[in-house]
This record gives structure tokens, sequence and C-alpha cells, in this order.
């Protein structure tokens, strides 16, 4: 039994969250004192499709994450990088996934998240036609928040970035964001490095932005 006086009403706001198809909780001051609290503990958050509602981190863990579905080829060097899952895929995966009145929100951040299909450049050097890659971005998404609520569904969206042209000399970055302003990010000198990253950070969610901290991000 916990020695924490506050544990069973805590548990008490958690199931209440929970059951609510807003997320909400009534405004006496101990159910504001409990949110403050779950918040605190990372155990509820802002929830991102109710205003003024919640959500809580362990209703999150049944949510699938989101990354180019051949990655696990990437990292055993069975493709290369121009083979991913494109971003635009990747998102609409994760539209189609969400309940369907959520969708047209998501929808809305499309550009925003997935951006822009990746154009190739081609170019003659001498005789031969070379086509110039865009440097690596590719999408994933994982529940979560961060300073603002996620984008629809409570997700949060990542990618990770070659920082130069040249994959066999380039930094690499991992940045996560939420749906403002809020972004984490981790640099490292190799692609494996990023994507080893990136396999302990699908493996963390649910997360609050700040806890990436533990895995080495900075917030900016």
């Amino acid at each position: 039994m916990s020695s924490d006086p506050n544990a069973h009403f805590d548990q008490t706001v958690l199931d209440l969250i929970e059951h609510s198809p807003t997320g909400a909780v009534p405004s006496t001051p101990a159910y504001q004192d409990a949110l403050k609290r779950l918040y605190a503990s990372h155990q509820a958050y802002a929830d991102a499709d109710h205003k003024d509602g919640h959500v809580t981190a362990r209703s999150l863990t049944r949510l699938p994450v989101f990354h180019a579905d051949n990655l696990d080829a990437l990292i055993a060097g069975q493709i290369t990088p121009e083979a991913l899952e494109t971003n635009a895929s990747i998102y609409s995966r994760y539209v189609q996934s969400l309940p369907a009145d959520r969708r047209p929100r998501a929808e809305t951040s499309r550009l925003m998240v997935a951006g822009k299909p990746v154009q190739h450049r081609a170019k003659h050097v001498g005789d031969a036609k070379v086509v110039a890659h865009d440097p690596l971005h590719t999408l994933f998404l994982v529940p979560g928040t961060g300073p603002h609520p996620g984008i629809a569904g409570n997700y949060l969206y990542g990618f990770v970035l070659q920082v130069t042209a040249d994959a066999a000399t380039s930094p690499w970055t991992l940045q996560v964001h939420d749906s403002d302003d809020g972004v984490a990010q981790f640099e490292t000198a190799t692609l494996p490095a990023a994507l080893a990253k990136l396999q302990e950070v699908l493996a963390s969610a649910p997360f609050n932005l700040d806890e990436l901290e533990s895995l080495d991000f900075r917030l900016l």
C-alpha cells in the first residue's frame, strides 16, 4: 500500500479522466490540486482534442507509434535511406488510425508535419546524368505532450534529419515537436547513432518533451 496520503484520490481522478468523453475534471480545489500533482508526475497531460480537458499517460500507452514501415530494414543495412517510406505515407497511416471525428483536424496539420514531397534534382556531369538526393528527413509520431498539447490524437511529431547534403560526413539531428513551439533536440555524428536514439524515443512513449532530457535531448 502506498504511503502517499493522496494516492487513492489521485487514482480516482485518473479514472475520472479516462471515463469522461472530454477528459473533464471538477473545478473544486481538491480536484485541481490532484491535477497539479498528476501533471507534475507526468501521469496526466492537457488533452489536445478537448479544450480544458485532460488525458492520462496510461491511456496513451495503448496508442501506436508511427515511423517509416521499412525502418528496420534501414537499421539492418538492407536498404538505403532513399528507399524509406515517405513522410506523406507515414502521416496518412497516422490519420487513418484516429477516430473519424479527429481526422479533419489532423489533415490541417499535414503540411506542417509531413511537408512537401521530396523532389530529386537531376543534373549532368559530363555525359552522365546525376540525381542529387535531398538530405534524409524522415518522420515519426509518438503519443505525448510538451509545453503545449500535441497534434490531433495527443501525438508529438519528429524527424531524423541529415544536417548537410553529404550523408557520409553529415551530422544528424533528432527533433521532437508539440503542436506549437515546444521542441526537444538531440545531435549526433552518425546515422546509426541517430537511428539508435530514435528507437529509444519510440520505446519511451508516451512522454512530456521535458522527459527527453533523460535521453540527452535539450529543449529549444
